[in-house]
């Protein structure tokens, strides 16, 4: 549907007046018509009463009451609807009326209306009073496997941007874009300019005011197809659109604003495809900042018609909106992502919309490696003349890199292994030792992860290094490679700790964490005080040697160079370590040609100083630059093939637990630890020495001894799929850092919790604490510890925290379910397992899929004397709890019961609302809580009447008497 274009004439006038009195009908009106609003904002409130603001669709529909004011309202809206009748005919003949349609194809030529005559289709925007965004970038996609939807997510996740894709709804809605006063995002991209520009009215206007308000901008892309007309214009903006055309010669505007990455220039030749669109406008809000010439003719921008902001004869593909024209600055591309100019343009184009909040510096740093220096076969090794090429390349790069310098990593065995030319190579390598930087792998090329032993890893080094001595080579770089980047990652702690001990290494790189692909995704983390870096490859492997044999033809490896995939690694990465080959500078030396290629390419097109540092100055650099990555993320090694292959063989997977009992603590997870324990096929971890039962891997500085450590803790399964291990430990459940971890190294892993009361919850831990004699709970009254204030003391805060914070049931499961599905975690009533632990079980057994059944009636029988169920022994004994369970301690006060009441009110009925979307049952605790009367609507309206004063004598005069009456209770 494409809106219908007329013949330039004199402006008609737009009935503004009407259209006001709507907009001003749906702010006063619209939610008496729905039934009524609550904002809960206060200040809000206020500005939406005295007219600085207007009340969302949102806000408006987020509470329906039913009032009488209601009813009396809805009369004076059916009065307002019969007004608005007559003005109907003016809005449906205005010609840019949201309701004009035409479908037929406008025919050429065209004249364009003076835009700038034409009045402003929105009132004038407010001062920006506030621009408090979050640095986040909306992007609406036409589904989440769009080509250029992944296309532009790609370049967000490449430059490290946060973001959040939605899929475009066809009437315009919108995700909340604000929350409590911040805008939460700061760019806006449609992968469709359509979807933007056929948004209805409301949608429309709510995104104008944000944009506006908050000063966002918007990406758009328009792509052509079969069925595109010719000539179209967007509803709302003065701007036309010509598709489908074939464009020559790409040219970057040197005027544009948008400039930041890009350096001005001329791309030669035929753009890829032919669908491209141009932008032409006669308004001074838009200027180009692409343009190219079209095959045939002058084209767009061309004759009397010309806009400010474009040239004669030139087509535009990528225009710039100012935001002139209505207050939204906007950039629009005529076609998508495969043109890698868009690609750049893209980068700076966030960064300006964005005011510099989402940007990349100058500045890159590149690390070149040249691995297996000596390993090679005959024919492919340097000979003299290639070690003077890389020398003088060395030298040549310099000019245009500061301090510029190949990394070399030798395995000394294979030293005088080739031809004789090739051995006379060796020797002048050596001679220039000092030219080069150098770093070691193993001694015969071995893959660490082979040695079982750390002696045998020791032997390997040494000689490696003995040789380096001998041969001058600097062995203080800190830095290493591994083969293949075996022992890396995964981890082989032989590996890290053989490197300490003869190398002194500091620093490793590698291409496998978290993934080998996609290669965006690779980060750094730091392991056992030694930094890993994330590698990247170039295109560059041992069998490329020739560049008439390059594997696709060598115009893949110049489309890598010249805005592909290379280009990209430079232009998004402010530190890329490259891996290289000591065959890539024999022969062809494609090793040579690529990065003199690249640097040429990207000082051609980009503003970017390009800097090389050693590799641990490297490292500290990149840990500033990400501190975040600083610590790991481990995974199952068995679920990435590349990474098995590279884990040693006497490692098993089948060593992971298969489900975890996550808490929280005095719930009854050590009951429920001990009844699981019953099933012949169910067994545990061997106990800590420090923590006893519990390992605490997931929540402690534990998990950076890694997965091995982790293992160590687990038997070796009799039977892998009939055999049930888990683990038990309390403190995950209110962990923030325990989830991701969990589900990234057991994502399989069935989640198990238990909830009873919460104020139970945190009475029987304070009396827990007493028992251990911790000093806080000695000292303090749980009434005092529960309600202290921010400026109590240290411990008292500590001790209020453990009490409390667990019970916020709703949050901490929301946590879980955010990495595990709903049908991985049970939730089980603590209550009806001290109550019934039979009938719990066998749901426990249904839900873990465990065989054979077991008879938990049988098998369990209730101890009077202690409280709680026992398991039954042969010969009548029975086994219970320790003494440190089911301790007699005396009842809370009603003080304490009504302050946790009112305290976890609103997280219970968050609970409640989780377990109604679980579609499980609430605990007969949970609904007994929801069942008391909160602080009824009369007494809240009678307390903001009160004057403050009384109010006070009032909760003074209640507090005696409270203290009164517990006194004569007690």
């Amino acid at each position: 549907m494409v809106m219908r274009l007329k013949a330039a004439k004199a402006p008609t006038v737009f009935p503004y007046g009407a259209l006001y009195f709507w907009a001003g009908f749906r702010r006063k009106w619209g939610s008496a018509v729905r039934g009524g609003s609550v904002i809960d904002d206060p200040e809000r409130a206020e500005s939406i009463k005295q007219g600085k603001a207007t009340i969302t669709r949102h806000e408006a529909g987020r509470t329906r009451t039913r009032s009488r004011c209601g009813r009396r309202r809805s009369r004076g809206w059916r009065r307002r609807m019969v007004l608005m009748l007559p003005l109907l005919p003016l809005l449906l003949e205005y010609p840019n009326s949201p309701w004009q349609f035409d479908t037929r194809t406008v025919p050429l030529p065209l004249s364009i209306s003076p835009y700038r005559q034409l009045p402003n289709p929105y009132p004038p925007n407010p001062p920006h009073t506030h621009v408090h965004t979050d640095p986040v970038v909306l992007v609406l996609v036409e589904s989440q496997y769009s080509q250029l939807g992944q296309d532009i997510v790609a370049i967000l996740e490449s430059a490290h941007f946060q973001f959040r894709m939605e899929i475009a709804s066809g009437k315009g809605d919108l995700p909340p874009l604000t929350e409590k006063g911040r805008g939460r995002y700061s760019l806006i991209i449609y992968e469709n300019l359509l979807k933007y520009a056929h948004a209805d009215t409301w949608n429309r206007q709510l995104l104008h005011q944000y944009c506006t308000e908050y000063r966002v901008g918007i990406i758009g892309f328009y792509r052509s197809t079969e069925n595109s007309p010719s000539v179209l214009k967007l509803r709302g903006l003065p701007l036309v659109l010509r598709t489908n055309q074939v464009l020559w010669d790409s040219c970057v505007v040197s005027s544009s604003p948008l400039l930041h990455l890009t350096k001005p220039g001329t791309d030669r030749g035929a753009l890829p495809g032919e669908d491209w669109t141009s932008f032409s406008s006669n308004h001074s809000t838009y200027q180009a900042v692409l343009h190219a010439r079209a095959k045939e003719g002058s084209g767009a921008g061309s004759g009397d018609n010309a806009g400010p902001g474009f040239s004669l004869g030139l087509q535009a593909t990528v225009v710039q909106d100012m935001g002139l024209y209505d207050g939204v600055r906007r950039v629009l591309f005529g076609q998508g992502l495969g043109y890698w100019l868009h690609r750049l343009i893209l980068v700076d184009a966030i960064s300006y919309l964005t005011d510099r909040k989402l940007t990349l510096g100058l500045d890159r740093h590149i690390l070149v490696d040249i691995d297996d220096i000596f390993v090679g076969k005959e024919g492919t090794r340097m000979n003299t003349k290639d070690v003077k090429a890389l020398l003088d390349t060395q030298k040549q790069l310099r000019s245009f890199i500061s301090n510029f310098t190949f990394n070399l990593g030798f395995s000394g065995k294979f030293y005088h292994t080739g031809t004789a030319e090739e051995d006379e190579g060796d020797d002048l390598l050596l001679k220039y030792v000092d030219e080069f930087w150098w770093f070691p792998h193993m001694w015969s090329h071995m893959q660490p992860h082979l040695f079982h032993n750390e002696s045998s890893l020791l032997e390997q080094m040494v000689l490696n290094k003995e040789f380096a001595l001998e041969h001058n080579i600097p062995v203080d770089m800190g830095y290493a490679v591994a083969p293949h980047h075996s022992g890396v990652y995964p981890v082989h702690l032989q590996l890290y700790e053989a490197w300490r001990r003869v190398w002194n290494i500091r620093v490793t790189s590698t291409e496998e964490y978290p993934h080998l692909k996609p290669a965006r995704y690779r980060k750094g983390f730091i392991h056992n005080n030694i930094m890993v870096l994330p590698r990247q490859t170039c295109g560059l492997f041992t069998h490329t040697i020739y560049y008439k044999e390059y594997p696709g033809g060598p115009k893949e490896l110049d489309k890598s160079i010249r805005g592909g995939e290379l280009f990209l690694t430079v232009l998004l990465n402010p530190i890329s370590i490259f891996m290289t080959h000591l065959s890539n500078y024999g022969n062809d030396r494609l090793g040579l040609y690529t990065f003199v290629h690249l640097v040429s390419f990207l000082r051609s097109w980009t503003n970017l100083r390009l800097h090389t540092l050693p590799p641990l100055q490297l490292a500290h650099k990149y840990f500033q630059l990400f501190p975040e990555q600083r610590n790991p993320l481990w995974q199952n090694p068995c679920d990435d093939k590349r990474h098995k292959d590279i884990w040693s063989k006497e490692k098993t997977c089948d060593r992971l637990p298969k489900f975890l009992v996550v808490g929280p603590q005095k719930t009854g997870t050590t009951a429920l630890y001990l009844f699981l324990l019953m099933h012949p096929s169910v067994s545990s971890n061997f106990p800590s020495p420090k923590t006893f039962e519990e390992v605490q891997f997931f929540n402690t500085n534990n998990y950076h001894k890694g997965i091995d450590w982790y293992m160590d803790f687990f038997p070796v399964p009799s039977n892998v799929s009939t055999d049930f291990m888990f683990e038990k430990s309390a403190n995950y459940f209110p962990s923030e850092e325990t989830p991701r971890r969990a589900a990234s190294l057991l994502p399989k892993a069935k989640i198990i919790t238990l909830l009873i009361n919460p104020s139970d919850r945190a009475y029987s831990w304070y009396q827990h604490q007493r028992a251990h004699e911790d000093h806080a709970a000695l000292q303090f009254t749980f009434y005092d510890v529960i309600s202290a204030g921010r400026g109590a003391p240290a411990e008292l805060r500590s001790l209020q925290s453990r009490c409390l914070i667990p019970g916020l049931y709703a949050a901490h499961l929301e946590r879980w379910l955010a990495y595990y599905p709903p049908n991985q975690v049970m939730i089980i009533d603590g209550h009806q397992l001290r109550a019934d632990p039979a009938a719990v079980m066998d749901e426990v057994q249904k839900f873990l899929g465990v065989t054979p059944h077991f008879n938990y009636s049988q098998a369990l029988t209730f101890d009077p004397q202690k409280g709680f169920w026992c398991q039954v022994l042969e010969g009548g004994r029975t086994k219970c709890l320790g003494k440190s369970k089911g301790r007699k301690y005396p009842p809370m006060e009603l003080e304490a019961r009504a302050y946790l009441s009112k305290y976890y009110r609103e997280h219970n009925v968050e609970l409640s609302k989780l377990l109604h979307r679980l579609g499980q049952p609430l605990p007969s605790w949970l609904r007994e809580e929801l069942q008391k009367r909160p602080l009824g609507w009369k007494q809240r309206l009678r307390d903001d009447l009160v004057s403050p004063a009384i109010r006070d004598a009032a909760e003074q005069k209640k507090s005696r008497s409270s203290k009164d009456t517990f006194s004569e209770l007690g």
